[in-house]
């Protein structure tokens, strides 16, 4: 080629170069990464992601992308849910989900009085636990979120298993009350539930764990669950309505919440120390059961049976374990 030739060919190169930058730039979702097969593109992953959790269910409505960026090398989503937004975070290879993360790198500040307050450590072990004569582990959930379900169903199946497990665990709900109505993370349906529970709880106290473990085999059940456990639905409406019950009740859960610094569902305080699951069995029926024996100075009878030690299924599950073997174990969901 003579120089003319060369030099015209130079100048077409750089007006595609110029363009094809200028058409990355003012398309929404285009990757070159994608284009040339070396991965997705994040729009990519997080429409995967938002695939995943209405297909599989996570959360109890339909959730919707809101906005997607770059975070600490991971892609980060916004979704909306009911009428609450969050955050959630995906690998860019789209295969790991990450439905709440903790940031590590935020300093606590150490002068605060953390007088009353939740240990800041997470007991991980039989060793790491206080021995009290009747320990109590609490688990704190909301109702519509999969992985507290998750574990509720682990200590129903406990319970189920060893009736007397039941004076040795409790569930507490997270939330708050403004103007005077309950609310929840997830809406308006998990709120009235979590109220429909922790009434449930304290004023039929007997027919709360065939309840939670009616409905959590499927959304929607509350009243026919409520019949077939033998729930007085009128005493229970009289609980709901009056806010000198059902909302009184609440207050005592979510002023814990507040003292525990309880953020994530499911969170485990026992005394008033966090214990981590995954350090006993994860979120089993055996694994609740060995953080209670593991706090006992005198171990119970009931320690010797060996329990499931299969992870119990996440949201809602006509059957015990999830099909998939997915254990969530790491997850919760977060304020």
């Amino acid at each position: 080629m003579d120089k003319n030739t060369i030099l015209v060919a130079i100048a077409v190169i750089g007006i595609v170069v110029a363009g094809g930058l200028i058409y990355a730039n003012s398309t929404p979702g285009f990757s070159l990464n994608s284009v040339l097969g070396f991965g997705m593109s994040k729009d990519e992953v997080a429409k995967k992601a938002v695939d995943y959790i209405n297909s599989n269910e996570l959360a109890q409505s339909e959730v919707t992308l809101i906005s997607v960026s770059e975070e600490s090398g991971l892609v980060k989503i916004k979704i909306k849910v009911d009428a609450n937004e969050v955050d959630s975070y995906v690998t860019k290879d789209g295969k790991l989900l990450f439905p709440y993360v903790y940031n590590i790198a935020e300093v606590k500040d150490d002068t605060a009085d953390n007088s009353g307050a939740a240990s800041t450590t997470t007991a991980a072990s039989c060793d790491a636990l206080t021995k009290v004569d009747k320990p109590v582990l609490e688990a704190y959930v909301v109702a519509r979120c999969p992985f507290g379900l998750q574990m509720q169903r682990a200590m129903a199946d406990a319970i189920n298993s060893v009736p007397s497990l039941a004076d040795s665990l409790k569930v507490r709900y997270m939330g708050a009350i403004s103007n005077g109505k309950i609310t929840a993370m997830h809406g308006d349906a998990e709120a009235q539930e979590n109220l429909r529970q922790i009434c449930i709880r304290e004023e039929q106290p007997a027919k709360y764990w065939s309840y939670v473990g009616c409905q959590m085999k499927a959304t929607g059940t509350e009243k026919a669950c409520e019949t077939s456990t033998g729930v007085d639905s009128a005493k229970l409406a009289s609980c709901i309505s009056d806010p000198k019950k059902g909302l009184a009740y609440a207050k005592v859960d979510f002023d814990l919440n507040d003292k525990y610094g309880v953020t994530g569902s499911p969170t485990l305080i026992l005394g008033a120390a966090r214990v981590s699951e995954s350090g006993f069995g994860g979120r089993s029926s055996d694994g609740v059961k060995s953080i209670v024996c593991c706090a006992s100075k005198n171990q119970p009878s009931f320690c010797s049976t060996k329990l499931n030690t299969a992870a119990a299924a996440s949201s809602f599950s006509a059957t015990y374990s999830s099909a998939s073997g997915s254990t969530g174990d790491a997850a919760n969901c977060g304020e």
